[in-house]
């Protein structure tokens, strides 16, 4: 295989046309967890945030993405292949930045899935304890470790279909409690759209509450990531990339606007920070019964799972694109025989969580406050700096290739995303220590964490320049 490869011979490639819009919705949405963005997130921003203007912070968030989806969803159409942010970097700032980003987008998204699966192992473990089967929680992540591969190493549509009934189940509780807020009036205050006024969204600790709410947003570039399994992607990806977002932010948005009517918008800072666990519980009993509470901490664990399965995809892709593109062992970029799935690179993928998960157990590090506080404060980080390296890709590439977009797709839009996403940086990393829940030199460490990856990722790029220019050369340039 030459690396100046044709489409038609560029080696193994995933199952085409494998995945429509509905399929690929649900991964970024699963992947947004958003039972668990509103049930776990949602109260750390009302109690430290800005109170009732949480859902109006998730409109402004929203409208980030939305902005970002521009210029994302343009170069999407001339971008096809499975390393997603690591294509777009490649082929728009170069091939070292490119690096630089792939290596980011692993330990980004390698810390969000050991959180969620620490976080899974958590809930598991509390709701079996009761009924008599009390096993420690990394019993449960492992387990939860082996179906995800297992899932996994099917046809991609197999993992689309499992989401689906994840996402379905997990928004139709929220939206029940949501309804039966309103059908009941509201609470003490009634129902109004103070959550949405100037003056209480951009009140004091609206930089505290964007730091939890944009992290509610990981998983963003799933679109992009399935484009080459994806049936008409010049159509679907960027579709699915708008349909997404707004499902997300309508959904966060009204989800948090519920709450507040039902405790009011004077009250419900106090209620999050006296109980940040029992907030939406509490509510859900009172407004629907015991039964709706029990059903929302089952469907939490199926967020949860859910939400492996879509990160696990997406890593698998990674690796595969490495493996593919020679920056990491060949035997990364072979599919399965029979489902086209990345079963190697799933399997490598796999191996390496449960390497780190191990590590976190063997060392007693606590589930809660440790992995899942720690990994996601680091995959923020993470996210952030690749999407704003993405922005800029998207500003060169048009320059370089003006393609027919107007001015607004090809510089403006992107440029307000970069300056919104760098924004954002700058917010979680001076408040890292709210967003971990510690003041730990180690966690205070993770901005210059990510900054030398992206180094190594550079350096190692120019030595495979040095030392292989031939496969230099044709590094983010696969399937163009």
């Amino acid at each position: 295989m030459t690396l100046d490869a044709t489409l038609s011979d560029v080696g193994p490639r995933l199952a085409r046309n494998s995945v429509g819009l509905a399929h690929i919705v649900f991964f970024v949405v699963a992947a947004a967890a958003p039972l668990t963005a509103v049930v776990g997130a949602s109260p750390a921003a009302f109690a430290f945030g800005n109170g009732a203007g949480v859902p109006g912070a998730f409109v402004l968030a929203g409208l980030l993405y939305v902005i970002f989806s521009v210029g994302f969803t343009a170069m999407g159409r001339h971008v096809e292949a499975a390393g997603a942010f690591y294509t777009y970097i490649s082929q728009g700032i170069g091939r070292p930045a490119g690096v630089a980003g792939a290596l980011i987008a692993l330990v980004t998204y390698s810390a969000v899935q050991v959180a969620v699966y620490a976080l899974f192992g958590v809930f598991v473990a509390g709701s079996l304890a009761p009924q008599g089967l009390d096993l420690p929680w990394w019993v449960w992540s492992f387990t939860a470790l082996v179906v995800v591969h297992l899932a996994g190493r099917r046809n991609i549509a197999f993992s689309g279909a499992i989401l689906g009934v994840c996402m379905i189940a997990e928004i139709a509780v929220l939206l029940l409690l949501d309804v039966g807020i309103l059908v009941k009036g509201g609470g003490p205050e009634g129902i109004g759209l103070t959550s949405f006024a100037p003056s209480v969204v951009f009140g004091p600790g609206l930089g505290s509450a964007l730091v939890f709410v944009i992290g509610s947003f990981i998983g963003f570039e799933a679109t992009a990531i399935f484009g080459e399994e994806a049936e008409d992607p010049e159509t679907t990806i960027p579709r699915a990339t708008y349909v997404a977002v707004f499902l997300i932010t309508a959904f966060y948005a009204f989800s948090t606007w519920a709450i507040v009517q039902y405790y009011g918008p004077s009250k419900v800072q106090e209620v999050a920070n006296a109980g940040l666990d029992t907030f939406f519980f509490v509510a859900a009993d009172a407004v629907l019964g015991p039964w709706a509470s029990k059903l929302m901490n089952f469907l939490l664990i199926a967020s949860l799972f859910a939400c492996l399965l879509s990160f696990h995809n997406t890593l698998n892709r990674y690796f595969f694109a490495l493996g593919r593109e020679g920056l990491a062992m060949r035997a990364l970029g072979q599919v399965h025989e029979k489902h086209l799935s990345p079963h190697v690179a799933g399997l490598v993928q796999s191996a390496s969580a449960a390497l780190i998960v191990g590590l976190f157990v063997v060392g007693g590090a606590d589930p809660y406050t440790v992995v899942f506080s720690w990994m996601s404060a680091l995959a923020v980080i993470g996210i952030l700096s690749i999407q704003a390296l993405v922005s800029i890709a998207i500003i060169v590439y048009f320059r370089r290739q003006p393609d027919g977009h107007g001015l607004w797709t090809t510089l403006v839009a992107p440029l307000v995303a970069f300056v919104g996403l760098v924004g954002g940086l700058a917010l979680v990393i001076a408040n890292l220590s709210l967003l971990s829940g510690s003041e730990s030199p180690i966690v205070a460490a993770f901005p210059y964490g990510i900054a030398l990856v992206g180094l190594a990722g550079v350096a190692f790029a120019y030595r495979i320049r040095a030392k292989r220019p031939d496969l230099y050369a044709g590094l983010g340039r696969m399937l163009e």
